[in-house]
């Protein structure tokens, strides 16, 4: 049996999970499978494709996620990002901000399934990698008129069905529905309720599919519940990034991994730090990503204070984080005294 690399995956964040981040989190998750932030197809079609496409080679597993609504230009950009090497195409059906509904694309395209599954063909066509799709359990288009067949478990099975004769067969499941008005994009993450029994149903009625569950998962027992319930995974979004040690226990958890020290971390991160600084990165790009990895140790507010102000800094660099870093006692750096 091939072996399910979805079992631990990071969520594509917006403006979070650049090259830098994915970078981090690999250090701290070697097992899971990573996702860039949603790239819309202009910005790699007519735009600068390198500096959205490339990434560094240990971040495989690592998925492309894109946002658009033409099935040529995403075909198109799905051929690019084969061609850099990601292994894994993902189609956002999620995102519910104004912006990408005014370009009818994100979460509003699950109101048109057949094109989802047109846009599916065409990328599969364009290029070896398979296609998944990032989907809601329904949407609230912000008006009366039909809103509550748009929200119920038939109009989400129906998607997924049609979406899967086009050869689709991993689906992400964030297991809220969208609210396309009157809602910011942060408040469509926290306020709509978790119903996590939808993405269970979809198992079941679809059992040779791939399902994993996003959504407010946040702690090792709501993920070990979920699994054992027959998801085929758990994707992580703010948690993985505002405490990311949540990462290394999960690895501990499910893969039997030791959890590494915090400081050793920090240390293996350097070399890539100063990789990138020598190309013009600013420290700040690279350690904005991992100031909540001492979140509860004594001087961990000090740490990250200390990069807050200084990272920015044009002559910042690797050795302003391995003293941020000195500044934080934790119990591995106890035990090792």
């Amino acid at each position: 049996m091939r072996p399910n690399r979805h079992l631990l995956s990071i969520a594509p964040m917006m403006e979070w999970t650049d090259r830098h981040c994915r970078y981090f989190h690999r250090l701290l998750a070697p097992d899971a499978f990573l996702y860039t932030e949603m790239i819309a197809t202009g910005a790699i079609n007519r735009g600068d494709a390198a500096r959205h496409l490339a990434f560094d080679p240990s971040e495989h597993p690592v998925a492309l996620q894109l946002g658009g609504a033409a099935p040529k230009e995403l075909a198109q950009a799905a051929a690019a990002g084969a061609a850099y090497g990601y292994d894994e195409i993902n189609l956002n059906c999620g995102c519910p901000s104004d912006r990408v509904q005014a370009a009818r694309f994100g979460a509003c395209l699950m109101g048109e399934a057949a094109l989802v599954a047109d846009i599916v063909r065409a990328m599969r066509d364009a290029q070896p990698r398979p296609v998944t799709v990032k989907h809601r359990i329904g949407i609230d288009p912000g008006s009366s008129s039909g809103a509550s067949a748009l929200q119920s478990y038939e109009f989400v099975r129906d998607f997924v069905g049609t979406v899967a004769e086009a050869g689709c067969t991993l689906f992400v499941v964030h297991a809220r529905i969208a609210i396309l008005k009157g809602l910011s994009p942060k408040e469509n993450r926290e306020v709509p309720p978790l119903r996590y029994e939808i993405a269970q149903r979809l198992k079941r009625d679809f059992p040779d599919f791939t399902f994993v569950l996003n959504g407010g998962l946040t702690d090792l027992a709501t993920v070990e519940r979920e699994l054992a319930a027959g998801l085929d995974g758990a994707m992580i979004g703010r948690a993985a990034y505002h405490t990311p040690f949540f990462l290394a226990e999960l690895e501990q958890a499910m893969f039997g991994r030791a959890l590494p020290d915090r400081h050793e971390l920090i240390e293996r991160f350097l070399p890539y730090v100063e990789a990138r600084r020598s190309e013009g990165v600013f420290l700040s790009a690279m350690t904005r990503h991992v100031l909540g990895l001492f979140q509860g140790m004594p001087g961990a507010r000090a740490f990250r204070r200390m990069l807050s102000e200084e990272a920015h800094k044009p002559g910042a660099g690797p050795e302003l984080l391995r003293r941020a870093a000195s500044l934080v006692r934790t119990d591995e750096a106890a035990q090792a005294a």
